[in-house]
């Protein structure tokens, strides 16, 4: 998955209020719009179709085939009530049905694909108009009944639980808790991937000498020592057996017998 293009931040007065603005290129080459929304706008849909039009047109370029056009996905994640309905998500886009029997017309694609060694070929459903996604925060209730609801928890409440299971969402977790971290924890958090890196360099130099005896070990042990350094700063801060842990890797029982030590020297 790559990121195309990204936004976060008004350059100029008249541009749109927004958080995030992300275009994205999956392993399918689909390109995908994703959007956080604020404020109320009564042409939003409008907006959001002149968005995948602006991208389909900018990615096919002059001399290509039809055929070659993106497929688009737009994900707008809204902080207003746009409309009125009673669900937090909402699926659009182009079907074309029968006028008399109001069956939808289903049009298909050929494709040639090589499994074991021979050539074989498919008939699938042809999907190519844009498909539209809009998903609103405030309806949300904060129950959880599938994967995509554990998502759209975290936005709402800046959180992510422990029985949270969704694809990526642990990477999710740590970039957030980076994003809420204090002034000083922010800090402490740098000098510590500072001294990972100075670490790395400096075994990267060894082996390029040929000294490398030990220098699994030795990683182990300095990212091990660096860890509980870090741990006691924070326990002297006053942080939680939980954070120290989703910050240095080390086990709740480790952390409590640091504690236990500290107590028996002051």
């Amino acid at each position: 998955m790559n990121i195309l293009e990204s936004e976060s931040d008004q350059k100029y007065e008249t541009d749109k209020f927004n958080r995030v603005d992300l275009l994205i290129e999956d392993s399918h080459h689909r390109k995908i719009i994703i959007e956080i929304q604020n404020t109320r706008q009564s042409d939003y849909l409008e907006r959001i179709l002149y968005g995948t039009s602006k991208v389909i047109v900018e990615n096919l370029k002059l001399g290509k085939r039809y055929k070659e056009i993106s497929k688009v996905i737009s994900v707008s994640i809204l902080y207003f009530n746009l409309g009125l309905g009673d669900d937090y998500i909402y699926y659009g886009t182009t079907e074309f049905k029968g006028m008399n029997t109001g069956t939808p017309l289903i049009v298909k694609e050929k494709i040639e694909k090589v499994e074991n060694y021979e050539p074989k070929i498919k008939f699938i459903e042809k999907k190519i108009f844009p498909e539209y996604y809009l998903i609103t925060v405030e309806r949300y209730k904060n129950i959880v009944r599938k994967r995509i609801d554990e998502w759209i928890y975290m936005i709402k409440n800046n959180e992510v639980k422990k029985d949270f299971t969704s694809k990526n969402i642990d990477k999710a977790e740590k970039r957030l808790s980076e994003l809420n971290m204090s002034k000083e924890e922010r800090k402490r958090y740098e000098r510590y991937l500072d001294s990972l890196a100075i670490e790395k360099d400096a075994l990267e130099t060894a082996e390029e000498k040929g000294i490398d005896k030990g220098r699994k070990e030795g990683e182990k042990k300095g990212r091990k020592e660096r860890d509980i350094e870090i741990a006691i700063e924070m326990i002297k801060d006053g942080e939680s057996d939980k954070k120290i842990t989703r910050y240095t890797g080390i086990i709740i029982e480790e952390i409590k017998k640091l504690r236990k030590k500290l107590e028996e020297k002051n």
